[in-house]
């Protein structure tokens, strides 16, 4: 695994059930198009899995 991941948010999250928009949230992704970099761990992981249809994922 690499150590880093940069996440995009690519699609909206309206219309999504409230937990999937927390997951998001908790992500730090608020807006589309928005591109945050977490750590590479089994907890963002989870999270990531959990939102997979809405983000785009690299290892970085």
């Amino acid at each position: 695994m690499a150590n880093e991941l940069k996440i995009t948010l690519k699609k909206s999250v309206i219309g999504c059930t409230d937990k999937i928009r927390a997951t998001a949230i908790g992500l730090g992704l608020t807006k589309t198009n928005k591109t945050i970099v977490r750590k590479d761990t089994p907890e963002i992981r989870g999270m990531i899995s959990k939102v997979q249809h809405l983000v785009q994922v690299e290892e970085v």
